[in-house]
């Protein structure tokens, strides 16, 4: 093996890189690019839900209660009404999510001792949503019918409001939030995304770069030439895989100062770890490569590999321990849910290497394998 032809080859290929603006813009803007659109466009947050409510009753205490909804962060209210199809008109047309419809005589069955009864009804096409916002309006009818109940002890008994509501309330659950406790769901996906955009644009980059070459027929040259079939890889891998490592670093520039994501581990042991992960989706690249006959199959092959995994199995959006047994076995078939662990260990958590040597392992063996993998499979002559 010579580096001086592994040194014209790095530098045919880095100008070949320059003089292509399209291969240019996926190389080092596609990336981020990416990284934007899903860091705005992926969140699992549930607040400002569009309410509309119905006020049937008209009275002081419908209008207390509705209040308590209105001046909740979780709500934003979008429209009053008199009548019940007016609201659901609205509910059907998309514009609010869910409508509280107070019927007449909700204020008289208060003052008398009854069971008051309140409508809800909730937009549930979208069933994860909907179960939050069930959740948002039990928490809060139960508040006020706590509040309600340590008024009427207050009142009834002549305790101080503070005595009633610990009668009232006498086992108190107090929530702490480690590692996210502003519960932002973007703070834990920046980091994910990350991982998400290192599986799949380096093997895009490599596949596609090689399978050009076939296209081309200036692979022909490569055939004929005195160059090994481990030289050609190195200097065909090496650009690619320079960049995506650029790419690493901007990413998770990108997660802390546009999405504000707090970063409370090791730098370099983030960064180390990238690096392996970028060895590895660069070696599918050249894998993807071996088999693929066109510039397009090279690009669906790679997209249908990475983003699968990476959506799916790398618990950006839902953990891997809440996926059932046959998802968990094919999510450890993966290297994004790792390293997916190491972004947040590293992000959120302050975690320290040491923490995290079976994804590292995994990490690094599967570089490895990809990489060997398509090495075997590279043959240095014309298929027919």
């Amino acid at each position: 093996m010579e580096w001086r032809r592994i040194r014209a080859l790095v530098v045919k290929e880095s100008i070949e890189i320059r003089k292509d603006p399209l291969f240019m813009t996926m190389a080092f803007l596609v990336p981020s690019i990416l990284m934007i659109l899903f860091g705005y466009g992926l969140s699992l947050d549930v607040e400002n839900i569009p309410l509309a409510i119905v006020d049937q009753d008209g009275s002081d205490s419908s209008r207390d209660y509705l209040y308590h909804f209105i001046q909740s962060r979780y709500f934003s209210l979008k429209g009053s009404y008199h009548k019940e199809d007016e609201a659901l008109k609205r509910l059907v047309e998309g514009k609010i999510r869910v409508v509280i419809i107070v019927p007449p005589g909700f204020e008289r069955d208060l003052h008398q001792g009854r069971a008051a009864y309140v409508q809800t009804i909730v937009d549930g096409i979208f069933p994860y949503r909907a179960q939050m916002i069930k959740g948002y309006l039990a928490a809060i009818n139960g508040t006020i019918n706590r509040q309600r109940l340590r008024d009427h002890l207050a009142r009834k008994s002549g305790l101080p409001l503070e005595r009633a509501e610990t009668l009232v309330n006498p086992v108190r659950l107090e929530v702490r939030y480690l590692f996210n406790q502003e519960v932002k769901s973007i703070h834990s996906i920046a980091p994910a995304l990350i991982g998400m955009v290192l599986l799949m644009t380096p093997p895009l980059l490599t596949a596609v770069a090689i399978v050009r070459e076939k296209e081309t027929g200036s692979i022909f040259n490569i055939y004929s030439s005195t160059i090994s079939r481990l030289e050609f890889v190195i200097g065909k891998l090496l650009p690619y895989f320079v960049i995506s490592c650029f790419n690493a670093l901007v990413l998770w520039l990108l997660a802390i100062y546009v999405f504000k994501a707090p970063f409370r581990g090791s730098f370099s042991f983030f960064y180390l770890s990238a690096v392996a992960y970028v060895a590895g989706s660069t070696g599918l690249g050249l894998l993807i490569s071996t088999f693929a006959r066109s510039q397009i199959a090279a690009i669906m092959v790679a997209m249908v590999a990475t983003m699968i995994p990476s959506f799916l199995y790398s618990g950006m959006l839902v953990p891997v321990s809440c996926l059932d047994r046959a998802g968990q076995i094919e999510a450890r078939l993966f290297p994004s849910m790792y390293f997916t662990a190491i972004l947040h260990g590293t992000f959120l958590k302050a975690s320290r290497w040491q923490t995290f040597g079976p994804e590292i392992a995994f990490i690094v063996f599967y570089a490895l394998l990809m990489l060997f993998l398509g090495y075997k499979l590279f043959r240095k002559r014309v298929k027919r």
